[in-house]
């Protein structure tokens, strides 16, 4: 039987998770709910239903696994926690500093629940953070560094968009370049938050808005970008569309360690992506532990989890005899 996915919000990243769920024959998308009116959501797979999302604890036996995707800003904090009360649930909540908070609340609500929940599922944090922990596991003593894009960050980008006064927005991260090329050379800098990336704002501001506030609430925005040296410009919707219709992204995580007697010889281990889409990514991951979120809770386990806590195997439609046979 297929496993039964239900999508908690239809954005670029709920619009990924429908193509995702497409291309993994072991899937089907069962239902999408939203906060707008179902009647004006037209999407793509033929025979899934559409509900408000107020109505998703009513579908509870109807789903197997709820991919939510909202922001991480003020959407996944209550959502997460909500929704596994009543159901297995993946997100991508991605701010960095409020991780362990979250999975706290995350991790009461599907114990008491009995269902699996699995948080901070994308590339970074995810795909990222799996090569750190594998990086310093097998060079213990090694210092390793993370790289974003330059590519456009939704979560920053919908932060952005949250400011009142803000009707549309794309934010950039970006590597600096003196210091992505002192870490692969192994020199292993000791760098601050500002000095690796500067990040870089398109913002389309409401007419009449207070562009001198909103530009200070962005520069000063914990967690986001008060660390970073931050340039905001004001331009048009058109150009917004015309320039900056795309979110790609990408970036490298650099791990460099020495190993022998006397720490005679260095190694460094890169991991990069390049992705033309964000979102649709970050929502194929998504399915990815949507599958290893369905098996724990069949073989009776749960609570939250996190990438580290998922057996690479629990990804894959394969079987272990195939694994073996075929990726080993």
């Amino acid at each position: 039987m297929a496993i039964r996915i239900g999508i908690l919000g239809y954005g670029n990243l709920g619009k990924g998770v429908e193509c995702a769920v497409k291309h993994n024959p072991d899937m089907e998308l069962a239902a999408v709910f939203t906060r707008r009116d179902p009647a004006s959501l037209t999407i793509l797979t033929e025979g899934a239903k559409v509900y408000r999302a107020a109505d998703a604890p009513e579908k509870k036996d109807e789903i197997d696994v709820m991919i939510l995707c909202g922001g991480s800003a003020t959407d996944l904090p209550w959502q997460t926690p909500d929704m596994a009360r009543y159901f297995n649930v993946v997100d991508s909540f991605d701010t960095h500093a409020r991780i362990s908070e979250h999975f706290e609340a995350v991790d009461k609500a599907a114990r008491e629940s009995g269902h699996v929940g699995i948080i901070s599922v994308g590339w970074d944090p995810g795909m990222f953070s799996l090569n750190r922990l594998y990086a310093n596991g097998i060079l213990p003593g090694g210092k390793d560094y993370t790289f974003w894009g330059k590519g456009v960050s939704q979560g920053h980008s919908d932060a952005i968009r949250r400011i009142d006064g803000v009707k549309d927005a794309r934010q950039y991260t970006i590597p600096v370049d003196r210091a992505l090329e002192a870490v692969r050379s192994g020199e292993n800098p000791e760098l601050t938050v500002r000095e690796k990336h500067t990040r870089e704002c398109f913002v389309v501001a409401e007419d009449g808005a207070d562009l001198d506030k909103i530009r200070e609430t962005i520069v000063n925005m914990p967690n986001y970008f008060s660390d970073y040296d931050t340039t905001v410009h004001f331009i048009s919707e058109e150009e917004l569309q015309r320039d900056h219709a795309g979110i790609p992204h990408g970036g490298f995580v650099i791990c460099s360690g020495k190993t022998g007697w006397r720490d005679e010889n260095k190694h460094v281990i890169e991991y990069s992506l390049k992705l033309d889409s964000n979102p649709e990514f970050t929502s194929s991951v998504l399915v990815a532990y949507a599958r290893a979120a369905y098996r724990l809770n069949r073989e009776g386990q749960s609570g939250c989890k996190s990438v580290f806590d998922i057996a690479p195997a629990y990804l894959s439609a394969m079987d272990g005899a195939e694994l073996r046979k075929r990726l080993l």
